[in-house]
C-alpha cells in the first residue's frame, strides 16, 4: 500500500482514522509492503506483501467461503483482456468514461482488479477497492504500478473506508452476498451525498432456467466440490457453450445477436477464447451464494435517499442501477 491510502482507509469497526507503526520503508515504487495500521482506539491490522488486511474482528463464514471460491477462480484465470472495457462499459450504461475523470472512487469486491485498472485508466484521481478474499493479491499485482490505486482486503458489509468517494461501484458481487440489500446499502454509505452509487447484478427475468435447474445443481454438488476437480468437470458444459456461440451467435452487421435465448449476450461472446467461457460457467457453478433478482426488487433499493435513479434491463438477462445520493 501507499501511503497515499490512508486519507481514504478507516478502521472498518469504528471509523477511525488509521496510522502506520513499524520500521519497515517504502520500497522503491512508494508501496508500503509490511507493517501494521493502528486505529485510535487501539485496533491493529496487518499489511503483508503491500495488502492491509482491514477485515472487523469476525466474518461470517458463508461470506470468507465465497470470497475463497472465488479467489481460487481469479488465482487459475489471472489474467487481463483487451475484451473486459467493452464488457465493463456496457454493465454500467449509462456511466462511461467521462465521469471517472478527476473522481475519487470505491469499488467493493474488485476480484483480480479488471475494473480497477480500467477505472484508473479513465482518469480518476484515486480508486480505492476491497476485496474479502485472497484475489486482493492478484488486484494488488495488477495494479501495483498504478499510482492512484489502492487496494485492501476489506468487507463490503463493514467497508474499512471513510465517505469522501465521488462514486462507488459493484459490479457482479451483490448478488453473491447472503443478503444483497445490505451489501447495496452498506456500498451507498461510501459514496458521499451527491457521489453517484453504482450496482450490477444477476436478473431473475429470463433466467428461470437456472434458478429452476441449476442452481440446485450447484447448491447441492458443484459449490461443494474443490476448485480442482469442478475446474476439468465445467469444461464439459463449457465446450458445448462455446460451439454454441460459434455456432449460432454470430453477431450481425451492427453487432446485434440472433433471435434466439440470450442473442444478445452471447453475441457479445463470440469473440471469447475458450477458456473465457470455462472461466465464465466454473463462475456460475462455484458459488455457495447466487442470487437472481427482479426489477423490482433492484428498484427497491433506490426508493429512499437518492435522486436521478435509473434502473436498466441489461441484454434481458440483468440489472444495472445507479443514482445519486441525496444531499438532503
Amino acid at each position: 500500500m501507499r501511503p497515499e491510502a490512508l486519507e481514504y482507509l478507516r478502521c472498518p469497526v469504528g471509523g477511525d482514522v488509521l496510522r502506520v507503526v513499524g520500521d519497515s520503508p517504502a520500497e522503491s515504487d512508494g508501496h508500503i509492503m509490511s507493517g501494521t495500521l493502528v486505529s485510535k482506539s487501539g485496533r491493529h491490522y496487518p499489511i503483508v506483501d503491500g495488502i492491509p488486511n482491514l477485515t472487523p474482528g469476525h466474518v461470517e463464514a458463508l461470506k470468507h467461503d465465497t470470497a475463497s471460491r472465488f479467489a481460487d477462480e481469479w488465482m487459475h484465470w489471472s489474467d487481463l483482456r483487451h475484451y473486459y472495457e467493452q464488457q465493463f462499459l456496457g454493465w454500467i450504461s449509462p456511466i462511461g468514461p467521462d465521469d471517472f475523470r478527476g473522481k475519487v472512487v470505491f469499488e467493493g469486491g474488485c476480484g483480480k482488479g479488471r475494473h480497477s485498472g480500467l477505472v484508473s485508466g479513465f482518469g480518476a484521481k484515486a480508486v480505492v477497492a476491497i476485496d474479502l478474499g485472497e484475489s486482493a493479491s492478484v488486484a494488488f499485482k495488477h495494479t501495483r504500478a498504478l499510482k492512484n490505486v489502492h487496494i485492501a482486503i476489506g468487507d463490503l458489509l463493514a467497508p474499512p473506508v471513510a465517505r469522501v468517494f465521488d462514486i462507488a461501484f459493484s459490479v457482479g458481487v451483490i448478488h453473491h452476498l447472503p443478503d444483497p440489500s445490505k451489501g447495496f446499502a452498506s456500498l451507498s454509505r461510501c459514496a458521499k451525498p451527491g457521489g453517484r452509487v453504482l450496482v450490477w447484478v444477476y436478473g431473475k427475468e429470463n433466467n428461470e432456467w437456472i434458478t429452476t435447474f441449476v442452481d440446485p445443481v450447484r447448491k447441492a454438488l458443484t459449490a461443494r466440490m474443490s476448485s480442482s476437480l469442478l475446474r476439468p468437470l465445467s469444461a464439459v458444459p463449457s465446450a458445448a457453450l462455446w460451439a454454441a456461440i460459434k455456432l449460432f451467435y454470430r453477431p450481425g452487421p451492427e453487432g446485434k445477436g440472433p433471435r434466439l435465448p440470450y442473442g444478445q449476450y452471447f453475441a457479445s461472446m463470440h469473440h471469447f477464447p475458450f477458456d473465457e467461457i470455462h472461466s465464465i460457467v466454473f463462475d456460475q457453478l462455484v458459488t455457495p451464494v447466487a442470487y437472481y433478482l427482479r426489477g423490482d426488487e433492484v428498484r427497491a433499493w433506490f426508493e429512499s435517499g437518492f435522486d436521478d435513479v435509473q434502473v436498466r434491463w441489461h441484454r434481458q438477462y440483468s440489472w444495472t442501477g445507479t443514482a445519486k445520493i441525496a444531499t438532503d
